[in-house]
Formats: structure tokens, C-alpha cells, sequence
């Protein structure tokens, strides 16, 4: 947004939006602000504004960082869906002939998310725990979303029903044959991302070293987190504006619905509290996230979301080969450790492990495992003593 805008929307009395990129990849705007607060919203202008100066430069600093769309034809999903062509986008960090890591994006997310301070910023520069100058480090635009192959791009409602399993074998499919790679230090993904860890390990157990699932468990899909899915997916498809997915405006439901999972799933009970210790502080966080802007498209969300549906590695985890170390905040809602999953799940591996952050005030329940500042010093550690196979 140029500060001319900003300008320009004070004087005629209206409000002005800015937005900037969450740990998780999602955008979400600031609170708006009144005329009369003139100075104060110049002063939060020129802070936000800074703030995505520095955010870009670091994104677009990381050594050798590349972006991409590779193409692959007939692809079959597991229902015996196909399309004759799939695109896969794809960024890059560092030199392809050093050792690859593979990072994969949460639901909604894109590869241009993990760039971000609190992940990317904390890993891949020089001297971090993945250096892009020491490692070839991969981050894919899952199926269905940022630059890949999706239904907004046309199809809309008549794109097939993909899930994880697809979602994992594009991934595959692009590293191996489309960036040539034929094995990797690691796989490392959080939320969507760490369950499609999970299935990396089973469907392709010797093609990496390392495993690290975050944010994400090795169960079904089941309870409040999918029944907090389904309410997306329904709430989309049940709204008369969505004219099965061929709407001419984005159905106000998709918002509405996406705001009131992030609201219940994420965010940790005593960081929100600590943001809004009181009523009117809790009304307007909320009247924040149900102002939008939605973002992404409503049938794309709505696959996104539905792609989880069936979900369960738990019957073949004794396929995994590669050592595990998963990372989960005490505080996640969506996978609280008191079901004693994780721990079951873990007995049937080998070499596998848990680092389980703490939950605090400082923490961000579903959201804490996307601030690498919580784990990445451990995973240094963790690399240097996991060996290669």
C-alpha cells in the first residue's frame, strides 16, 4: 500500500487496511483505524511498512533462491481421478548439489509463507540451522494451493476430490523427477504439512534420513479437529451464494467460517487471553477477523479443508524407516497431547522422539510450532546426530 492511500482514505473519512504475513503463511489485516486518529495511524503505517520492507528483504535474501513451475502429465489421484496435466510451483534456497531438505507448508499456506521471519528468518540464513548456503532447501506449493494446480484455476467444484496421499505423491513426483533429487537429509512440514510428514515416512521410507512432523498427529481424523473441518467444508457448500462452486463473489460463509476455526483451533488459551483480557478486547479481535479480507478462494478452502477427510497413518507407521523427531506445543487445540497419541504412535518406531514445547503466554497453541525460534536450536542438535542412510 503506498502512503498516499492512506492518505487519501483518512481524509475521506473511511478507513485504511494493511496487511502483512503471519508465521503460518496467511494474511491478516490490521485493526482499521478512525480519522481522529490521524498521527497514530501515520505512525502505525510507517511501523507496518517497515516492518514488510524487512520481512521482503529477508525473504528475497536467502542464497540462491529460486522459484518455479514444473509440469507433469496424467496425473492419477488415489479415487481414480485424473488430470492430463498438473502443475507444481515450487521455491528454491541454495545449490542444488548440496544436501536437500524438504519444507512442507500448512492448510492454506504457500511456499512463499515459509519465508517469513518467524520461520524462514530463523532457519535459513547464514549460520542458521539450515543455511541455504550449506543445504538445497525445497518448498513446494502443495496441490490445490499458492501457484499449483487448483480448482479456482477453472475446473472449480468439478476438480477432483484429492487428499494427503495425493498431495504427498505430487510433492514426490516433483522433487524426484522434476528437480532430479533422489534423496533427502530431511522432511520437515508443520500442521497440514506435518501430517503430510507423516506419509512421506510411510509411502517412501528410504528416501530421506530424517523426519520432523510438527504440529501435527499420527492418528485419524477425528474429534474436535475434524469436526471443526467439516463445519468449513459445510458451512461453504450449505451457503446459497456458493451455486455449487460457481459463485461470481467469493460466499461471505468461507470468512466467516474460516475466522471461527482459526478463533477455536489456534492461537492458545493464555496468549489470546493475554491479547484480550477483556470483553470489549475479545469483541474487537474478533470484529478484526471477521472483517477479512478472505483470502485464497472459497473452493479452494473448501478442498484444502476437505483433503483431510480420511486421513490416518496410524495403521502403517511400522513402514516408517527414518528416524522421527516431531515437535508439538503443550497448548496445540487441534492436537492435544493429553489424548496420549503421539506417545502410542511413537512406540511403533524405532528411533522417533517428541520435543514438547511449553505452553506460556509467549506461545501460540496451533500456531507455536510455525515461530522456529522455539525449536530450532534443538533441531541443530538432532541433525547432527541422526545419520545417513
Amino acid at each position: 500500500m503506498q502512503f498516499s492511500c492512506l492518505v487519501q482514505n483518512i481524509k475521506e473519512g473511511n478507513y485504511c487496511r494493511l496487511k502483512f504475513v503471519l508465521f503460518y503463511g496467511v494474511e491478516m489485516s490490521i485493526k482499521r483505524l478512525e480519522m481522529k486518529h490521524l498521527l497514530k495511524s501515520i505512525s502505525y503505517f510507517l511501523f507496518f511498512f517497515l516492518f514488510q520492507i524487512g520481512a521482503s528483504a529477508m525473504a528475497q535474501n536467502f542464497h540462491l533462491q529460486k522459484t518455479g513451475t514444473w509440469e507433469t502429465k496424467d496425473f492419477q489421484f488415489h479415487n481414480g481421478q485424473s488430470l492430463p496435466s498438473l502443475k507444481l510451483s515450487y521455491t528454491t534456497l541454495g545449490d542444488p548439489k548440496n544436501e536437500a531438505v524438504v519444507i512442507l507448508h500448512g492448510t492454506a499456506g504457500s511456499s512463499a509463507g515459509m519465508l517469513n521471519p518467524a520461520f524462514g528468518g530463523q532457519l535459513f540464513g547464514a549460520g542458521q540451522v539450515l543455511d541455504a548456503q550449506k543445504y538445497y532447501v525445497i518448498i513446494p506449493d502443495a496441490l490445490g494451493a499458492g501457484k499449483s494446480t487448483k480448482p479456482s484455476d477453472g475446473l472449480k467444484a468439478k476438480f477432483p476430490e484429492y487428499n494427503y496421499d495425493d498431495m504427498v505423491k505430487a510433492q514426490y513426483l516433483l522433487i524426484k523427477e522434476g528437480l532430479g533429487i533422489r534423496h533427502v537429509r530431511m522432511v520437515l512440514g508443520n500442521s497440514m504439512g506435518g501430517m503430510q510428514t507423516w506419509l512421506w515416512g510411510i509411502h517412501y521410507p528410504d528416501f530421506m534420513d530424517l523426519l520432523v512432523p510438527m504440529a501435527a498427529t499420527p492418528g485419524e481424523m477425528s474429534g474436535r479437529n475434524w469436526m471443526m473441518r467439516r463445519l468449513i467444508v459445510d458451512s461453504i457448500r450449505n451457503d446459497p451464494t456458493w451455486m455449487d462452486g460457481n459463485y461470481t463473489e467469493q460466499p461471505k460463509s468461507a470468512l466467516f467460517a474460516t475466522a471461527f476455526y482459526a478463533t477455536a483451533t489456534n492461537g492458545g488459551n493464555m496468549a489470546i487471553h493475554r491479547q484480550a483480557p477483556t470483553r470489549a478486547a475479545a469483541d474487537a479481535l474478533l470484529n478484526q477477523r471477521l472483517k477479512g479480507p478472505l483470502v485464497g478462494d472459497a473452493n479452494d478452502l473448501l478442498y484444502q479443508w476437505a483433503s483431510s477427510k480420511d486421513y490416518n497413518p496410524a495403521p502403517h507407521l511400522s513402514k516408517i524407516k527414518a528416524r522421527v523427531w516431531a515437535i508439538n506445543s503443550a497448548d496445540d487445540e487441534r492436537n492435544p497431547p493429553e489424548l496420549g497419541i503421539m506417545e502410542k504412535a511413537l512406540k511403533q518406531i524405532p528411533n522417533a522422539s517428541i520435543f514438547l514445547i511449553p505452553a506460556s503466554d509467549q506461545t501460540s497453541g496451533h500456531g507455536t510450532t510455525g515461530q522456529a525460534k522455539w525449536w530450532q536450536a534443538e533441531l541443530a542438535k538432532i541433525l547432527e546426530t541422526t545419520a545417513k542412510r
